[in-house]
């Protein structure tokens, strides 16, 4: 895949954005609206069925996160604003006329403000863009979750 077409699928900190839950025409997106699809009407029957399967009780909480999910909007964090406002990355990589953290003669740092667990993702997803080169890096994780 060409760099520019990656661009629009890998978020400036290495994050996958297609396969965000937010991501407009993203597998997470389309998954939910065939779930949606499939269920139908079945909201009126999963209050029946609370009576030998209690965990049906919260299917009215699953229906509204399913509605969500099956609604995604997000163009990918180099196109529009990150999701997420606590993101130090977003402020930071148009600022430093970057497409990827790597790239920035500060690399790390610490304005990125995740938790240990991302942060470390972070700094391994970079660093493996900088060793194999953006496109590759997308190719050899392309199947790989996001959510890890």
């Amino acid at each position: 895949m060409q760099y520019d077409e990656v661009l629009k699928r890998l978020a400036p900190c290495g994050l996958s954005c297609a396969k965000c839950f937010a991501f407009a025409g993203g597998g997470i997106g389309r998954h939910a609206a065939e779930l949606k699809r499939l269920l139908g009407n079945f909201g009126i029957y999963a209050e029946r069925f609370t009576a030998f399967l209690p965990q049906m009780a919260d299917y009215p909480a699953f229906g509204r996160l399913l509605d969500h999910l099956a609604d995604p909007s997000c163009a990918g964090c180099h196109q529009d604003q990150c999701l997420w406002p606590e993101c130090g990355v977003a402020a930071c990589w148009r600022d430093k006329g970057v497409d990827f953290c790597f790239q920035c003669d500060e690399f790390p740092c610490d304005k990125h403000n995740f938790d240990p667990h991302l942060e470390q993702r972070w700094i391994a997803m970079n660093q493996r863009m900088a060793e194999k080169g953006v496109e590759q890096y997308f190719e050899e994780t392309r199947d790989d979750p996001r959510y890890k």
